[in-house]
């Protein structure tokens, strides 16, 4: 097992961890989580060995084997399939030694050693290495053809893939990823998330997708407040004892502050009476005696919301016949060819509508969604932009664009130049850029905060179509439920390519699917699509699409089928099928029904916020007059969006009594 006893690390002046203890059994999965800055990372790097702790002792078996992600990729020659296997080091060491005594000019010498070092090899699984270490790497998202190419031809994405993939080949007891889900499409996470299911060693991930830990961890590891809080479950039972636990310490702490104040105003009443005084002294005593409770001290929340767009044309966009795909220019920069990577894309975005793109790594969505923004020209083909059309347009290049010489502010007023230095600030500020870091330039900043200063600007434009390709990489915990929450209550159109899973399923309520050079409809949700994943990529079945569920083609075909006279052990089959037609029939109404629960809860809770502010005496002073009219104004906007959504859920309710009839 792993032990950490009282132990204490600082970096710089910070303290990071302060006589902190914890267990972890073998076999665990733990999902390491805690603020930025908080020490996922410097705890890392002790179980490494790269740094000690100022106080105390960590310790684990000294045979167990060890593997994690490198951070660094060297431009390499190498084929990217050897490089894959170089994870085994063990494994490579053996396979040198066997070179050497097969090239020594005396191997009648050397032959009980020739023939320990196979033995060793077939121990290693050597025989088997190359076809494991291709199912790896096309679990990754690399072809077959990319596996024969040099390390150095891959760019840092695919090299950090590379790099993961070496820390899965190494067989380690201890396996350490630093968000391995980064770089990865949601494809190739979903494939990692089935690959970690079965991992046997013990497994500490530091990961910010919370539908990833969910599916892999049973144990969470909170940094908190420099301790290491240990939770059984995943990261949602992990949220839940956390409520539960600030729940009780808020209660703990107020009625000691009941308890201190009572005894203190007694103290005070009757110290200077001689008839008291014993009695006085005692309270005294327990005052000091008291340990005094922290109060309570949630992190602060983090939270936006896009503003409404100023004109809503329907439709937003129309695509006729078009090839999207990359112009192939000549020396003079004139295009002369194309390559089409989407082919024949008939498509219009109506409003109000909510897309998740889909599509194996490769497929086309990022290409789709810059000839949807316009930053592609279709190849082939028309795109007829609606009247008052304002794209907001989010992806990691976008990100890299930003001036790291300027600050926030300079950014902001960039496209702002006509409105007031302090208005900018103030909504800035509302995006967690406050004071110094609103003017300072953004070289040192994280790439979550580079990541939030893009947001931010595109919420100031109030587009009325969204187009997010990978919103939540270098997004903390916090951001990605900020966006989330944000999103789900966007009024325009939204198109979003996302490996976050929790933020497709609250967010979008159809998806398309970029598959074979084509735009489909994908009839079904995202564990379909997990299922047609694995289908296709693993060679499990030959079907393209999932033009329906299982269920539903399985109940549609009985429902054709004449009605012969049938025995008890085929009215149970043909029973069972009825149930099968019915879930497949429900499931989609059920899942919206959750999605609107959720929301409506959101906005319950801001409504209770609103409510309770509007209560209290110095919101009606005189200097309180925008934040009253702001008050008031959310007010109305959350009574609005509940009424429409408790109308639509009234509605899905219906139909689902309606099957049940």
């Amino acid at each position: 097992m792993i032990r950490f006893q009282n132990v204490s690390l600082m970096r710089g002046t910070k303290p990071l961890l302060e006589s902190a203890d914890l267990t972890l059994n073998p076999g665990d999965k733990i999902g390491l989580i805690g603020a930025n800055g908080a020490g996922k990372s410097s705890l890392f790097a002790m179980l490494r060995g790269e740094l000690h702790p100022d106080q105390g002792e960590i310790d684990f078996p000294a045979k167990w084997r060890m593997a994690y992600v490198a951070q660094e990729t060297p431009a390499l020659d190498r084929p990217a399939l050897e490089y894959a296997i170089d994870g085994d080091v063990n494994l490579r060491r053996l396979q040198a030694e066997l070179e050497r005594l097969e090239a020594h000019p005396d191997q009648a010498a050397h032959g009980m050693a020739l023939g320990e070092v196979h033995s060793a090899l077939a121990d290693a699984d050597a025989y088997t290495v190359q076809s494991r270490a291709e199912q790896l790497l096309l679990g990754l998202g690399f072809s077959l053809d990319q596996m024969q190419q040099p390390v150095k031809s891959f760019s840092g994405g695919w090299r950090m893939r590379l790099n993961l993939a070496q820390a899965l080949m190494c067989p380690s007891d201890l396996l350490l990823l630093d968000e391995p889900t980064n770089h990865l499409d949601l494809d190739a996470i979903i494939w990692l998330e089935d690959w970690l299911k079965r991992y046997s060693g013990t497994l500490i991930i530091i990961s910010h997708d919370r539908d990833f830990l969910d599916e892999i961890v049973n144990v969470v590891v909170h940094i908190d407040e420099q301790k290491l809080k240990r939770y059984s479950g995943n990261y949602s039972a992990f949220e839940r004892q956390r409520a539960a636990h600030l729940v009780l310490a808020a209660a703990a702490y107020e009625k000691q502050q009941r308890t201190r104040a009572h005894l203190q105003s007694f103290v005070d009443r009757f110290k200077a009476k001689a008839t008291k005084a014993r009695q006085a002294q005692s309270r005294m005593k327990a005052l000091a005696k008291m340990e005094e409770l922290a109060p309570l001290r949630a992190a602060a929340e983090f939270s936006f919301e896009f503003r409404e767009p100023l004109s809503a044309p329907n439709p937003l966009l129309v695509m006729e016949d078009v090839d999207a795909g990359y112009p192939i220019l000549d020396q003079h920069g004139d295009q002369v060819d194309g390559k089409v990577i989407v082919r024949r894309v008939n498509f219009s975005l109506q409003t109000g509508q909510r897309i998740g793109l889909l599509g194996v790594n490769g497929a086309g969505k990022s290409t789709l969604i810059k000839t949807i923004a316009n930053e592609l020209a279709p190849l082939a083909g028309t795109a007829t932009l609606g009247k008052g059309l304002v794209i907001g347009y989010f992806a990691q290049h976008q990100v890299e664009m930003l001036r790291h010489d300027e600050s926030p502010l300079w950014h902001l007023q960039k496209i702002a130049p006509t409105t007031r230095e302090q208005e900018l600030r103030n909504f800035l500020g509302g995006f967690n850029f406050p004071g110094d870091m609103v003017t300072s330039p953004i070289r040192p900043f994280s790439g979550g905060e580079k990541a939030r200063l893009a947001l931010a600007l595109i919420v100031w434009q109030r587009p009325n179509l969204l187009l997010l390709d990978e919103p939540t990489n270098h997004l903390d915990l916090e951001t990605r439920e900020a966006l989330t929450l944000a999103l789900a209550q966007f009024e325009g159109t939204l198109v979003v390519v996302s490996h976050d899973r929790h933020l497709l399923r609250a967010t979008t309520d159809q998806f398309i699917i970029v598959a074979d050079g084509k735009l489909q409809p994908f009839d079904g949700d995202l564990d379909d699509y997990k299922d047609w994943l694995f289908q296709t990529k693993l060679g499990k079945g030959t079907e393209v699409l999932p033009s329906a569920s299982k269920a539903t083609q399985t109940a549609t075909a009985s429902a054709a089928a004449p009605a012969p006279a049938v025995d008890r052990k085929e009215q149970k089959r043909l029973e069972a099928e009825e149930r099968q037609r019915m879930a497949a029939l429900k499931k989609p109404i059920e899942n919206r029904i959750k999605r609107l629960e959720e929301q409506m809860a959101k906005l319950n809770a801001k409504k209770a916020e609103i409510d309770a502010r509007l209560l209290e005496p110095s919101i009606y002073e005189a200097d309180k007059k925008e934040e009253l009219k702001n008050l008031v104004a959310d007010q109305a906007f959350c009574v609005r969006d509940l009424g429409t959504l408790e109308n639509e859920w009234l509605e899905l309710q219906e139909q689902l009594e309606g099957l049940a009839a």
